[in-house]
């Protein structure tokens, strides 16, 4: 093999594995796999085969978002250097590869976990793709809110993988991300907006100004925490998770604040937009561990 050869083979792997935006799949991966663990005792096969199915949807879903969103992705400077605008993979191999992944995790969802969770995973797919992305992205500043159910899904996949079905408190795993998305994205928006001007995109501070956005982000945080803590009325969680919701809750909401409170508002959005991703994660670890403890004192 040439050194040409050396060099361009783990350059074409890196773009295949870029397509599947691994930093974003991997926060879908905890808010699938921590309500596993929330519903039941999984075994660690169950749970290796949802992270591998999960990751396989999630990746296929995002690259055939890239392959969509190629004719924009050359405007923004975040985006024009993915494997498609750059010109290092063909837009048609990029489809193919995005719906090879979404047929294979169809696949091991179905004959491995359970129909149901397949099911779920796959309509996760189909929302991003044309709900999100085909439908609502260019055209309303409302994108993220109806299209931001995709991302609200992997908790009713990790929930169904252990129970074979839904209730009401995986309804509400699902509240949750879906209220978390718009204060967390839109701190982004707020950030990135000139970029998504360029490209077209009607984001919120775009139509509707970065005050009504911020005070949109606002409601939205208010909403989400309250959200957090009606499973601990109903008795799905106990103190070591309300402690938590409450805590993370409380530090999300003075970072909303402050963004809404001042002039100079890049600096606390952009602590917003990161704070919100670990606030998820740890929020949904501290389901699973509240269910372990209780099941340790229990037993």
């Amino acid at each position: 093999m040439t050194d040409v050869a050396i060099r361009e083979q783990p350059s074409f792997a890196r773009d295949l594995i870029a397509l599947t935006k691994p930093r974003i799949i991997s926060l879908l991966l905890v808010t699938t796999v921590a309500p596993m663990f929330a519903a039941g005792r999984p075994s660690w096969m169950s749970v290796l085969l949802v992270l591998v199915g999960g990751y396989l949807m999630a990746g296929g879903a995002n690259a055939v978002n890239m392959y969509m969103d190629r004719d924009i992705d050359d405007r923004m400077a975040r985006t024009r250097l993915r494997p498609i605008p750059g010109g290092r993979i063909g837009p048609l191999s990029v489809l193919a590869f995005g719906v090879a992944l979404a047929t294979a995790a169809t696949a091991l969802f179905a004959w491995l976990v359970n129909p149901l969770s397949a099911a779920l995973a796959l309509a996760g797919f189909y929302i991003y793709i044309f709900v999100y992305t085909r439908w609502l992205k260019r055209r309303s500043p409302q994108n993220i809110v109806i299209g931001g159910a995709a991302g609200a899904i992997p908790p009713l996949v990790g929930w169904a993988a252990v129970t074979g079905s839904l209730d009401l408190t995986a309804i509400y795993l699902f509240l949750i991300i879906f209220y978390w998305t718009p204060p967390h994205f839109w701190a982004l928006a707020l950030l990135k907006q000139r970029d998504y001007g360029r490209a077209g995109v009607p984001m919120a501070p775009l139509v509707w100004g970065e005050r009504e956005t911020m005070d949109q982000m606002l409601w939205y945080t208010i909403v989400l925490i309250a959200l957090t803590i009606l499973p601990v009325a109903l008795g799905a969680f106990g103190v070591v998770y309300l402690a938590s919701a409450l805590v993370l809750g409380a530090l999300l909401l003075i970072g909303v604040l402050r963004v809404r409170s001042t002039l100079e508002w890049a600096a606390p959005a952009w602590r917003v937009y990161r704070f919100s991703l670990l606030y998820l994660a740890l929020l949904f670890v501290a389901m699973a561990v509240d269910r372990r403890m209780a099941g340790v004192i229990g037993s």
